[in-house]
C-alpha cells in the first residue's frame, strides 16, 4: 500500500509537471535564463540564515521557492532509514502553487519550465537542527545541466523546513513511508 501512495504521489508530480510546463510556458515565463532577483526573492531575505547555512561570498541568489512534498524512508534491518525526496516547488508569491521544479533522489532539482537541472550534495557540517522537522542544510551542486535557471546553480539552501522527520519505531525490513515536509529552498549561482 506505501508503495502504491508513493507510485501515486510520482505520477501526480508529473502530471503536475506537465500543467506547469503548458500553464508557465502560455504566460510567457519559459525564456531559460535565470529568474531575476524579485521581490519574492527579496521577501525570503527576510529569514534568518544560521552562520554555518550563510553562502560563501562570490554568489548571488537568483531564486527562492517554496517547497512541500515526502521525505521517503524505508525500513533497513528493522530500523528506518531515509531514502529520497519527493517535492514540488513554486514561487512564494504564486497563490495558485504552480509547480516550477520537481525535487527528488540525488538530491536533483529540475525546472519544469525550461529543463534546466542541478543535482547537489550537503556541506559537511553546514546543518542547523529544527525542532521537529529535518534540518536546514547548506548544500553545494555537484552538476548542472541546461542554460536555464539551475544551470549556473553553485549553492542551495533548505530553509523553514517543518516536518519530514525520520519515523520512530520498529518496522518490517523492505517497508517504505513518506512524511510531509515544506522548505524554501534558495538557489545561489557566481556573482557575475
Amino acid at each position: 500500500m506505501r508503495l502504491s501512495k508513493r507510485a501515486t504521489l510520482t505520477a501526480g508530480c508529473v502530471v503536475t509537471a506537465a500543467s506547469a510546463v503548458l500553464s508557465t510556458a502560455a504566460v510567457g515565463h519559459a525564456s531559460g535564463r535565470p529568474a531575476p532577483a524579485s521581490h519574492a526573492a527579496h521577501r525570503s531575505a527576510a529569514v534568518k540564515v544560521p552562520p554555518q547555512l550563510r553562502v560563501p561570498d562570490g554568489n548571488s541568489r537568483i531564486a527562492s521557492l517554496r517547497a512541500s512534498g515526502v521525505q521517503t524512508y524505508t525500513c533497513v534491518n528493522g530500523a528506518w532509514t531515509f531514502l529520497e525526496p519527493a517535492a514540488t516547488l513554486w514561487a512564494p508569491h504564486d497563490v495558485r502553487h504552480r509547480t516550477v521544479a520537481l525535487h527528488s533522489r540525488g538530491p536533483v532539482w529540475v525546472s519544469t519550465v525550461d529543463g534546466s537541472a542541478v543535482n547537489a550534495a550537503a556541506v559537511p557540517g553546514a546543518g542547523a537542527p529544527r525542532t521537529g522537522a529535518v534540518p536546514e542544510l547548506l548544500l553545494k551542486a555537484t552538476a548542472t545541466r541546461g542554460e536555464g535557471v539551475f544551470g549556473s546553480v553553485s549553492y542551495i539552501q533548505r530553509l523553514r523546513t517543518r516536518g519530514g522527520v525520520q519515523p520512530t519505531g520498529g518496522c518490517t525490513t523492505g517497508a517504505q513511508t513518506g512524511v510531509p515536509y515544506t522548505a524554501t529552498y534558495v538557489f545561489y549561482a557566481p556573482s557575475s
